[in-house]
């Protein structure tokens, strides 16, 4: 028994808490790791010379305060719980705080979603004066618990040529609304999960709050490796596997047609359910990348399909749909009604109208075209001015660019202060994985924000910063 399970006890205190509080303190330092199995209850008493249910007790503490998982017939393991670094707190307040003035002198590449350049404000004025000319009050009262049923039917046809059931297909208010209904369907207390590596963090705070135990397996250039998730599956009972299959976020990665395939084999081999995030596939450049997502394949009723309207058309109106399987139609929608009862009525009429009449086509080909142009300058400049200095996997889709430091003498978050101090903001790789440290040497660039001009400003920048580094 390792000598950093010693504990001298104090009197007042029940032992199994001071014990709990022992481990807690073991795992938030790092002296266990992440995922590391603890001493059996037999070892544990044999060291502290303490009795079966003080140690199955402290046991449940830490299960029940989040820092410890069980294995059916393994034993227990440690669960780090996360902590919120100062640079996770400072990245998300520097751009609540800026004024649309302060954007004039600096270059954001940390965008995420589109640029309001290329909202068509005139349009969608059109479509929203047109749906309270037609619907009057009815536009502002929502009575669907499903969402809006034209905008279902609109979808339905638009998207997936007719082929779904309506019942299926809710309408919610944003994929991360999505992803926090659709697990609170499929996950429990202590269940498993499976997420790429590194993966949207905002999905990782839902399974977090839901106190999931979250498996995190490396991206290869065209999805995760099949082989080591099976290797997972065989020796645990996995929930569901949360993926963005089309330009991953940070990384860019796309799914191959062969790993989507695969993958739902496994799934229903395997008896989990698997949470698609389709929030950027409008935005491909390569015209050999096919959108198919993993819905379109699925023959046994196991994808949870979610589209975001948001990210690629605007924030601010918060829509998206959720296609679910039949089996959890019931609890999906409850879950939906708990959470903020309904989506805008408003919004849903007036996006269905904004569809139907092609003006979402219209605009999307605009998009495409503009951040095409952005994406091969963004990408001919990386090539030309930081070769030698970082490494990628071409997107060939999306909205940014992921990028490995080739040269160890600098982290990302240094990368980060030091352009931040020249006005170029950057994604530090340390905020976008579940443990920062694996993040060191990636950072993300996004070109969804910045105009051409900037952009050459900005990885001349970067070009300069990582310039220095090398001559150290």
């Amino acid at each position: 028994m390792k000598e950093l399970f010693k504990i001298y006890f104090e009197e007042e205190i029940p032992k199994y808490i001071q014990i709990a509080g022992h481990i807690k303190k073991l795992i938030d330092n790092r002296y266990i790791k992440d995922g590391e199995k603890l001493p059996t209850i037999r070892e544990l008493c044999d060291f502290l010379n303490v009795n079966k249910v003080t140690i199955v007790n402290a046991y449940k503490k830490l299960k029940a305060d989040g820092y410890a998982y069980q294995k059916v017939g393994s034993g227990t393991y440690a669960k780090r719980r996360e902590i919120i670094s100062s640079l996770n707190r400072e990245y998300s307040k520097i751009f609540k705080e800026l004024s649309s003035d302060d954007l004039k002198y600096i270059i954001d590449f940390t965008g995420e979603t589109n640029s309001d350049v290329y909202f068509p404000i005139e349009d969608f004025k059109h479509v929203i004066n047109k749906v309270l000319d037609r619907d009057g009050a009815n536009a502002l009262i929502n009575k669907e618990a499903l969402g809006y049923e034209n905008l279902r039917k609109t979808i339905n046809k638009a998207f997936w040529n007719e082929k779904l059931d309506l019942n299926n297909i809710l309408i919610v208010s944003g994929a991360q609304q999505g992803i926090d209904i659709a697990s609170k369907a499929i996950v429990n207390i202590n269940d498993n999960v499976v997420v790429e590596k590194p993966t949207y963090g905002g999905a990782i705070s839902v399974f977090k709050w839901r106190r999931a135990n979250i498996f995190e397996l490396e991206l290869e250039d065209d999805g995760i490796d099949l082989l080591k998730l099976e290797e997972v599956l065989k020796k645990n009972n996995i929930s569901c596997f949360y993926t963005m299959s089309y330009f991953h976020n940070p990384t860019g990665v796309s799914y191959s047609l062969e790993k989507k395939i695969k993958l739902l084999e496994l799934a229903n081999k395997y008896d989990f359910y698997i949470i698609e995030d389709d929030y950027l596939s409008e935005l491909i450049y390569d015209n050999n990348i096919k959108h198919k997502p993993l819905k379109s394949l699925d023959k046994h009723d196991r994808v949870i399909y979610i589209k975001s309207f948001s990210k690629i058309f605007l924030p601010g109106i918060r829509l998206g749909y959720m296609i679910t399987p039949s089996s959890f139609n019931e609890i999906i929608q409850s879950s939906k009604i708990n959470t903020d009862i309904s989506t805008s009525s408003l919004m849903q009429r007036a996006l269905e109208l904004y569809i139907s009449e092609g003006l979402w086509k219209k605009n999307i080909d605009y998009q495409q075209r503009m951040y095409k142009e952005k994406y091969l300058l963004m990408k001919e400049l990386i090539d030309k001015e930081l070769s030698d200095k970082v490494s990628y996997i071409d997107p060939k889709g999306g909205l940014y660019f992921y990028l490995e430091i080739k040269n160890k003498n600098i982290k990302s978050t240094d990368l980060f202060y030091r352009l931040k101090k020249k006005n170029l903001f950057i994604t530090p790789g340390t905020i976008l994985f579940k443990d920062s440290s694996d993040g060191d040497y990636f950072f993300r660039i996004s070109f969804s924000q910045a105009s051409k001009k900037k952009i050459v400003e900005g990885i001349n920048l970067i070009k300069e910063e990582l310039k220095w580094v090398m001559l150290l």
